[in-house]
């Protein structure tokens, strides 16, 4: 008899991610992908450059499981500036490969069968496998359009005895949201009563508009011992195959997601931890280029959305912006319309809803706005019959 059957049912009941499946059919259809969130620019030359000069000339056996002590430097050095963390850069930062991973160490170091682990929906798609994966209970929030706020209700009916971690993601995947301090100190008040660790997602943390500023929950008053902190330079710098991550943890919370990261990928490649090393020492002048630039791609896609007679929710930070189509009387759901745009327009996005596990918000779609002025002109061409050729 086959044993198929009694194969891990936490993995192997789950459906091909949204991602997978857009990005397939915009491959087969030919069609201009803004689901997945990826830069079609492959990335700053003079990154790309030290990359390849330490490949050359460096260290190419396993480096340390923590990370290159230079990088962990680097990235202690960086949040200093950045946010005015101070960390001890050998025995609070290490290097994961990527961002995902850096999740993982941490949801595996923390959570035991039967905690239960607050997160808020639209929640990314790795977290509650892995959740279920170490035995914890998932209990999900609620998010709704267009302010994806957090609020007072909405704590109080999730946090308990039981609750042992929340899963945080800010800025907010997909919906775009900076988190202004007034929901982050609501969110530690609750974490402090009920002695709750916090796993930050802020893997975003860069790619912030406007006056929006990200404000690390490390860094609220009573959250340093009790967060774990997760960063990306592959979001950082655009330069996402490169899968390195970064966790920043008071001593006790680091050293278990350190044994995790061990006997998960271990180490990460040196070249790239160099060349990672080397950008976050750059002048702010970059981060603030990068800010600009991308703040120009979301206005040329907002723009050029709304004059289709798109509703645009105005995008805060990430890659991404969201569209509500409900005041549009379409008679289709946010999957529907997405399947739709890529068979008939050859343009491919991502619906909200697949980001819900329960009671989904089905009217909201996403579009990655990390592209090329043509790129995003081209799908806009493309979509300009979308709206009109599908209204009651």
């Amino acid at each position: 008899m086959s044993k198929s059957s009694s194969l891990n049912k936490v993995f192997a009941d789950l459906p091909v991610t949204i991602f997978e499946a857009m990005s397939q059919a915009a491959r087969d259809n030919n069609a201009i992908n803004l689901g997945q969130g990826f830069p079609d620019d492959p990335g700053p030359e003079d990154i790309r450059r030290a990359a390849a000069e330490a490949s050359l000339n460096g260290y190419n056996q396993y480096p340390s499981m923590m990370g290159l002590p230079e990088l962990r430097q680097a990235i202690a050095t960086h949040y200093g500036h950045w946010h005015g963390l101070k960390l001890d850069p050998m025995s609070e930062v290490m290097v994961t490969s990527g961002g995902t991973e850096a999740l993982t160490s941490a949801i595996l170091a923390v959570v035991q069968p039967g905690d239960e682990v607050v997160c808020f929906q639209p929640v990314y798609d790795s977290y509650l496998p892995i959740i279920r994966q170490a035995g914890g209970i998932p209990r999900l929030v609620r998010l709704e359009p267009p302010h994806w706020r957090l609020n007072e209700d909405m704590l109080k009916s999730v946090f308990n005895s039981r609750t042992k971690a929340v899963l945080f993601n800010n800025p907010l995947n997909p919906s775009a949201v900076v988190y202004p301090r007034e929901d982050l100190e609501l969110l530690a008040r609750y974490c402090q009563e009920f002695d709750v660790i916090a796993i930050c997602d802020e893997v975003w943390e860069h790619v912030t508009f406007d006056e929006h500023k990200h404000i690390p929950l490390i860094t609220i008053p009573g959250m340093r011992e009790r967060t774990i902190k997760v960063g990306s330079a592959g979001k950082i710098f655009s330069l996402t195959g490169w899968k390195i991550g970064f966790v920043c943890a008071a001593p006790p919370l680091l050293r278990v997601a350190a044994k995790v990261h061990q006997f998960l990928t271990f180490t990460t490649a040196p070249n790239l931890q160099a060349a990672v090393a080397y950008g976050l020492g750059k002048s702010d002048d970059y981060f603030l280029s990068m800010r600009k630039d991308l703040t120009r791609s979301r206005d040329r896609l907002t723009k050029g959305l709304e004059s289709l007679g798109f509703p645009v929710l105005k995008s805060q930070g990430t890659y991404f912006l969201t569209v509500d189509l409900s005041p549009l009387g379409l008679n289709e759901s946010d999957t529907e319309f997405c399947w739709r745009i890529v068979k008939d327009y050859k343009v491919a996005a991502i619906p909200v809803s697949a980001f819900y596990e329960q009671d989904p918000v089905t009217s909201v779609v996403r579009f990655c706005f990390a592209k090329k002025d043509e790129t995003l002109d081209t799908a806009l061409e493309r979509l300009s019959d979308a709206v009109r050729g599908r209204k009651r």
